[in-house]
């Protein structure tokens, strides 16, 4: 089909207007498409560690659909001593860590203040979530720790926001929150010296929740006390820990009403995101591949910011838990080479809307693991978070592509250089798309830079020299998108014998020639030598 398209005299090509916008322009079989990146300003921020990976609590007696798939994940029981765990997280350099999930409402602290027995989860039907209260021991939250300062993770710990409260027979939890116990945690978490990035107050108890909820005002009252006990516990610290809510579900009434009754001067709004439904849904990849459901999640993005613009306040939205599909995902598809299509889309798209910082559901444990539940082995998607992270930018460029919306296109500041990165994501299993650099649609022009004094300014040279880009394409292996195993520029990837992490090596492509991208690939594009006004600084 490729070299059919080939025949058929399609190109794309990328042009610099008065260094306003890029665009690539596709003469497709089917018509004609383009994909327009403007480069005056960007259109949004996110912060240098945007990519996220989360940690649960699930004991190994969480099945879902008659399927046990958390074994040994939870932090709880994870083997923080092995070598391909730590390789992973100490490839981001840094990885931010979100500490949390369901059972989070049901987990006492045992700390120097608290010396009672520290009882685990067990499987209990009556009980809410299907488990009884759990314990973090004192221990273990000492070995955890020193996982952390092994590693170089930034920790966010979800905080237990049911204690104290009583829960009504509507699901409803009223009363205030006891911060007692999760202040004797903090304490003691400040007198060892441990670092934490930020302390979340609760999990998917916004709107309705999930089990149980409880009403935005009270939880507005709430946080702030997690504020002020912040503040006052670090005091003598030179830097205090962010602070973060409501990790749930987005309801925009609620949302709104937690906004606008917050005194927290400074705070990240987090939400989940589970849009594909239950992971036992037989139609996952269908929806996953196809663009128009993929861009139903815009309205979400779009709602939170409208209701942080208009309220004023100083947060800034964040993506805490995402695993695509409730309930432990989906063998074979949330840990599988398709799932990138979802996840990466989902990374651009909260990126474009001035999300600062997007949580996986999880690094480890579940059907939608970073890394396999048992052997720790990268699935597909961490090589694809990897990439990311190493790669683009801070700084977001307004990307649209029209002609066919199985192309999805997004682009940064690169991360690598004072270039940009472009991102392609190919839905389509049948055609190739092909792109050719050129400027004004004349030849091929790649610029380069040059700083000059002509009165107090500061100018650029072009060059029609053969420069080079890189580029990153990423298939499954034998073309199978269930597969949990994949190619890099054609070479699967895989951990060494000692567990090392592969190294993520791009090809280098003249600047002349035409990027390609395959029928269900994906293709990371550097472009170091594009310099655009909204990726650089001017004196």
């Amino acid at each position: 089909m490729g070299s059919q398209i080939r025949q058929m005299g399609i190109s794309i090509w990328l042009c610099i207007l008065s260094f306003s916008f890029v665009c690539v322009i596709a003469a497709m079989a089917d018509g004609e498409g383009s994909v327009v990146i403007e480069g005056r300003a960007s259109v949004a921020e996110t912060d240098d560690d945007f990519i996220c990976a989360t940690l649960d609590w699930w004991p190994p007696e969480k099945c879902d659909y008659g399927t046990c798939s958390w074994g040994h994940s939870s932090l709880l029981n994870l083997d923080l001593s092995n070598n391909v765990l730590l390789n992973a997280i100490k490839a981001f350099s840094p990885l931010k860590l979100r500490l949390g999930g369901t059972l989070q409402d049901k987990v006492t602290y045992q700390s120097n203040d608290l010396r009672k027995p520290c009882g685990q989860f067990v499987k209990s039907p009556t009980e809410m979530f299907g488990f009884t209260q759990g314990c973090l021991p004192i221990q273990r939250w000492d070995e955890l720790n020193s996982f952390f300062q092994k590693t170089g993770v930034e920790v966010i710990f979800g905080l237990n926001a049911l204690a104290g409260r009583s829960r009504r027979p509507d699901g409803l939890s009223t009363g205030a929150w006891d911060p007692s116990n999760a202040e004797s945690l903090i304490r003691y978490t400040v007198n060892k010296g441990y670092t934490i990035h930020g302390w979340e107050l609760g999990n998917e108890l916004s709107g309705s929740g999930v089990g149980t909820s409880v009403a935005a005002d009270q939880y507005a009252s709430d946080f702030n006390v997690l504020y002020k006990m912040v503040q006052d516990l670090y005091k003598n610290n030179e830097s205090k820990p962010s602070i973060l809510a409501p990790g749930g579900f987005f309801d925009s009434g609620w949302f709104s009403d937690f906004v606008n009754k917050t005194p927290v001067p400074s705070y990240a709004l987090t939400h989940h995101i589970y849009n594909l439904g239950p992971g036992v849904d037989e139609h996952l990849v269908e929806k996953i591949l196809d663009p128009t459901y993929l861009d139903g999640e815009a309205k979400t993005f779009s709602s939170l910011q409208s209701i942080l613009k208009s309220s004023g306040t100083s947060a800034v939205a964040w993506v805490g838990e995402a695993g695509g599909a409730y309930n432990s995902g989906r063998n074979h598809v949330t840990n599988a080479f398709v799932f990138s299509f979802w996840y990466l889309d989902q990374l651009g798209m909260a990126a474009s809307f001035d999300t600062k910082t997007y949580c996986r559901q999880t690094l480890i444990g579940g059907n939608y693991g970073l890394l396999d539940t048992t052997t720790f082995v990268p699935n597909p998607d961490y090589y694809s978070a990897l990439l990311w992270h190493r790669l683009m930018g801070r700084k977001v460029l307004s990307t649209t592509f029209s002609g066919t919306k199985k192309i999805r296109a997004y682009a940064h500041c690169a991360k690598p250089s004072r270039g940009i990165t472009l991102l392609l994501i190919n839905l389509d299993g049948n055609t190739t798309v092909e792109a050719k650099t050129v400027i004004d649609g004349t030849r091929i022009l790649y610029h380069k830079h040059r700083y000059g004094s002509k009165q107090g300014r500061r100018h650029h040279v072009f060059s029609n020299g053969e420069t080079e880009r890189e580029e990153y394409h990423l298939t499954a292996e034998g073309g199978d998108l269930q597969s949990q195993k994949m190619l890099l520029n054609g070479k699967i990837l895989t951990i060494d014998s000692f567990g090392g992490i592969p190294k993520l090596e791009a090809v280098n492509v003249k600047s002349s020639e035409p990027i390609r991208v395959d029928p269900y690939s994906i293709v990371f594009v550097h472009i170091p030598d594009l310099l655009l006004p909204a990726c650089r600084q001017y004196a």
